[in-house]
């Protein structure tokens, strides 16, 4: 783990923002500025938050809908299919979508089902429909015409004149080339081509580094989930002095932490569920890293008992813990649109309450797994180391 990252942790943040390791010519007084000073308002029984920086305001459900799944590795995404069941989400109530330039049609499909919500709903019901996306551009030179011209193509697939959020990636932290990109997006932003600016799978270290350089950003996206809790180490102390949210993925593991891997044996062939999802591998390797199988039983075990009850199911209990962790406005549940549906497990989400002895048991079994931060790194390293 880098010694600049180690550094962060180190001391209080409250002054680390104005040390010389870190300063990039802008003050302490400028980081906590209401230009980038962030807040989080909660309405209507915790369903849905508001992300506030300065005058940028954004409204979206605390259960956003995850759209990597139609970008292939899980089925045969039907386009009619697929919308009929964007639909049924937002009438439940689960209004926000998640998405991304190379999740496949996933902007495709939202400009589909935002154009069958204007003409077949009311447009009180249209203000609650949320899209984010995300950019990942390759670590190129980042002009303004090249920033422009990326995020003006999902403007188009999306079909709407100003993109609810535009969470940005950046793969080499070597190239400061996302300090520029950045200053670009909000640019667009204040054109009224993008309402808010956000990030996605930044660390510690280049948030703050961002923060300094007076760029303003709502939220970062990150990995968060019982077994990972990298984000409330140093990634929510920053948001603590900050305001930058959390919106969390990963946070049911592709769907480890469910009643379907309960009690089973991966070691012994064809004897249980299979992975095969590109989601179910991945969050497989964290629970290797984590700790391995066998605790991981440990833990579905306790919250099944958790889940009965409250008479909810695995993954609501899940999600449940990781929005009352620090920082946290959002957790994100996969979709399989017009494959698989889960919407009552996912609205039972706002209601759930876990009481003391339910977190004290959870915690019980977590302490036993490793510290993914010393394994893994910050948040988002799992995508920048080999």
């Amino acid at each position: 783990m880098p010694v600049s990252v180690h550094s962060v942790i180190a001391t209080n943040l409250a002054t680390t923002v104005s040390s010389n390791r870190f300063h990039r010519n802008v003050s302490r007084r400028q980081i906590f500025s209401s230009s980038v000073k962030c807040s989080v308002e909660t309405t209507e029984a915790d369903r849905w938050v508001k992300l506030k920086n300065g005058n940028d305001s954004l409204e979206i459900c605390r259960v956003l809908n995850g759209m990597w799944q139609t970008s292939g590795g899980w089925g045969k995404i039907d386009r009619n299919d697929a919308v009929e069941a964007m639909l049924r989400h937002a009438d439940a109530g689960l209004s926000t979508f998640d998405m991304a330039d190379h999740y496949g049609p996933a902007e495709d499909l939202y400009g589909i089902f935002i154009n069958r919500v204007r003409r077949e709903r009311p447009p009180e019901y249209l203000e609650k429909i949320k899209g984010l996306t995300k950019w990942v551009p390759p670590p190129i030179k980042m002009t303004s015409s090249y920033v422009r011209q990326n995020i003006d193509i999902s403007r188009k697939r999306m079909d709407v004149a100003a993109l609810d959020m535009l969470q940005f990636h950046w793969w080499d932290y070597a190239n400061d080339g996302y300090l520029d990109a950045l200053k670009h997006l909000t640019d667009l932003k204040e054109e009224g081509k993008i309402k808010t600016v956000a990030l996605t799978n930044f660390d510690t270290e280049r948030l703050q580094k961002i923060l300094e350089n007076g760029i303003p950003v709502v939220s970062n996206q990150v990995q968060h989930s019982i077994v990972d809790m990298r984000p409330q180490q140093r990634m929510a102390q920053l948001c603590e002095i900050t305001g930058v949210k959390l919106i969390t993925y990963g946070t049911v593991m592709g769907g480890l932490l469910s009643e379907k891997f309960l009690d089973t044996n991966l070691t012994i062939p064809f004897a249980g569920p299979r992975l095969n999802t590109p989601s179910l591998q991945k969050y497989k390797r964290m629970v290797d890293a984590w700790g391995g199988w066998n605790l991981f039983q440990g833990l579905l075990r306790t919250m099944k008992s958790i889940s009965t009850k409250h008479g909810v199911s695995i993954p609501t209990v899940a999600v449940r813990y990781v929005l009352d962790q620090q920082g946290v406005a959002g957790s994100m549940i996969g979709v399989r649109l017009g494959l698989a549906e889960h919407i009552q497990d996912a609205n039972a989400i706002f209601s759930l309450v876990l009481d003391e002895e339910d977190v004290n048991s959870i915690q019980e079994v977590t302490k036993k797994g490793k510290d993914l931060l010393q394994v893994i790194g910050d948040c988002g390293d799992e995508y920048r180391r080999i």
